[in-house]
């Protein structure tokens, strides 16, 4: 997922972010309100980590803003644990409220549980061919073997998982997947797909020419999927 982190406290912040990406997660963070606000309204991000104390626009007025023109899913990180306060956040449109302090371990099972919601998929194990990938786990396997992907590709193959059977943009893989960090090489995406269909078998992540890349809809064959055309990688 694309994730924007909004903290204002630099260690937490950088802990966050570092563990986000380490998770596989394109993180792009932010200190300051009005900063936050304008991102959150200029990127279709997957979810958003949210403080409610900020300098400038504080949480409260960001999520307030933002769900007049978007759903992003937003979890709120705040120190703020009176009942009174979770609700408040609640109403407004968080999707979750996790108080600080908390576990590391809580927070990325919280935003991968927010993940499969957001797919509208409760289930975290997906089988694909002879590919079964585990959400939860975050691990793959093909033909019962152990499939080592690293964290961008697992999350571009998590994205075309997501939307099964659809055509996704190269556009839209970089957006989901690479964050302001990254380098904006015209082939990125290209050359990960490469090492994908290496892993996992050619067949199963089709390019549609001139668009993107689809995996099989599920109970759709590799043969019947292919019916469109494929070029490399």
């Amino acid at each position: 997922m694309r994730i924007l982190v909004v903290e204002d406290e630099r260690a937490l912040r950088s802990l966050l972010v570092q563990a986000l990406r380490e998770d596989g997660h394109a993180v792009d963070w932010s200190e300051e309100g009005e900063d936050a606000l304008h991102k959150a309204l200029g990127t279709a991000y997957d979810l958003i980590l949210l403080d409610v104390m900020l300098p400038g626009k504080d949480g409260w007025e960001i999520l307030a803003t933002l769900r007049r023109e978007r759903a992003t899913p937003v979890l709120f990180l705040t120190a703020r644990d009176t009942v009174d306060d979770r609700v408040r956040g609640l109403d407004l449109g968080a999707d979750d409220y996790l108080v600080k302090p908390f576990a590391l371990v809580e927070l990325l099972a919280r935003v991968r549980a927010l993940g499969r919601r957001r797919q509208g998929s409760g289930n975290p194990t997906i089988q694909l061919g002879s590919a079964v990938i585990d959400t939860n786990l975050r691990s793959v396997l093909r033909g019962g073997e152990a499939v080592a992907l690293t964290a961008r590709e697992y999350a571009i193959l998590e994205l075309l998982l997501s939307r099964r059977g659809e055509v996704i943009t190269k556009t839209e893989i970089y957006e989901h997947v690479f964050d302001e960090q990254d380098d904006s090489l015209s082939n990125l995406v290209e050359v990960h797909i490469s090492h994908l269909r290496k892993k996992l078998g050619k067949e199963l992540i089709q390019t549609r020419r001139g668009y993107g890349y689809r995996v099989p809809a599920e109970g759709e064959t590799p043969t019947e999927a292919d019916e469109a055309g494929q070029d490399a990688p």
